[in-house]
């Protein structure tokens, strides 16, 4: 059954284009990474890449999560930590958004898996047959290869186009996951189908469209 990977409580909106600026500033330090999950009220999804135009730092995240949120909070042992906020999205048609970080957060180019961490210098579109390997919540990766690009997605209530597919598996929680190979960023996933347990496709939205559509730059 082909599904948003379900993480979004409320009916999905779509914000304007321009970035907006966040209220307040974060009271606490804290280092958000891709792979890295945050939570909005009941909403919980997983950045995929962070990127900057100029000094400021944004996380890409799938748009229908950055619609239905608005302070977005880091959890750590000390207590929940606001990070950010929702600036833009785009959904559907599209599927990608953007949180604005507070200045006192940390937004290395970086993606976290478990205790690795793999750096991000640039971002391109896929190729059908590369690999591609995304964080799982567990802890290390789950890699496979892009079997088809410019896929159109239609959901029950919604349509997504120009997106890619991978054969690998996606579980929930995995709403926003960075895709990448090497130091490249690919795509953010936005929804699958199948499970880690039968086997499983899941569906990204390229990050080279994001980036380009803001004015952002990775690493």
């Amino acid at each position: 059954m082909l599904r948003r990977l379900p993480l979004v409580l409320a009916a999905f909106a779509v914000l304007a284009a321009a970035l907006t600026t966040p209220a307040h500033a974060a009271e606490t330090s804290v280092t958000v990474r891709g792979g890295d999950q945050l939570y909005s009220g009941g909403i919980r999804c997983r950045v995929g890449f962070n990127a900057h135009q100029g000094t400021t730092y944004y996380g890409l995240m799938p748009g229908h999560c950055v619609a239905s949120g608005s302070t977005w909070y880091y959890r750590d042992p000390a207590g929940s930590v606001p990070v950010g906020t929702s600036a833009s999205s785009s959904f559907p048609g599209n599927d990608y958004g953007l949180l604005r970080y507070y200045p006192t957060v940390s937004a290395p180019s970086e993606v976290a898996a478990g205790t690795s961490v793999f750096p991000i210098t640039s971002a391109r579109n896929p190729a059908v047959g590369e690999r591609i390997c995304m964080p799982s919540l567990s802890g290390g990766l789950r890699c496979g290869q892009v079997t088809a690009v410019n896929v159109t997605v239609r959901y029950a209530d919604s349509t997504v186009y120009g997106l890619f597919s991978a054969n690998l598996c996606a579980e929930p929680g995995d709403m926003g996951g960075p895709g990448f190979n090497g130091t490249a960023a690919l795509g953010i996933a936005v929804g699958g189908q199948g499970s880690c347990s039968t086997g499983g496709v899941t569906y990204f939205q390229p990050v080279v469209e994001i980036l380009s559509a803001y004015g952002l730059t990775i690493g």
